[in-house]
């Protein structure tokens, strides 16, 4: 049995530079590198797809949709997508902080932006 990696969709995989427009409308093209990424870590891990609109009418048939629009491999048939969050080993998401055991500044938490927008 292989780890859980849980990648967040939005900011992670799908670019998100339309912002929300709905759980079941995802306009936007993926992040560059992504297909590549993903390719290689099912190889390692066991890759969850997780959202807000995991737990949304038609979110995750959107997000599966839009991977089989987006991507040249079968890679989409690889990935699960939990309707909650998984008990991952590791996630990469675009708007978390990593926990070090010294509580961030609050200043530094009002002012965080995601990195496709700074």
């Amino acid at each position: 049995m292989k780890p859980i990696l849980c990648l967040d969709f939005d900011g992670v995989c799908h670019s998100y530079t339309s912002g929300w427009k709905g759980a079941a409308v995802i306009p936007d093209p993926p992040v560059p590198g992504m297909e590549e990424f993903l390719v290689a870590a099912i190889n390692y891990f066991d890759v969850a797809i997780y959202s807000s609109r995991s737990g949304q009418e038609g979110g995750i048939q959107a997000m599966k949709d839009w991977f089989d629009q987006y991507t040249i491999t079968d890679i989409r048939t690889m990935l699960n997508f939990p309707t909650e969050k998984p008990p991952a080993m590791v996630g990469i998401d675009d708007r978390v902080l990593t926990f070090n055991g010294i509580w961030p500044n609050l200043n530094e938490l009002v002012n965080f932006k995601p990195w496709n927008l700074k």
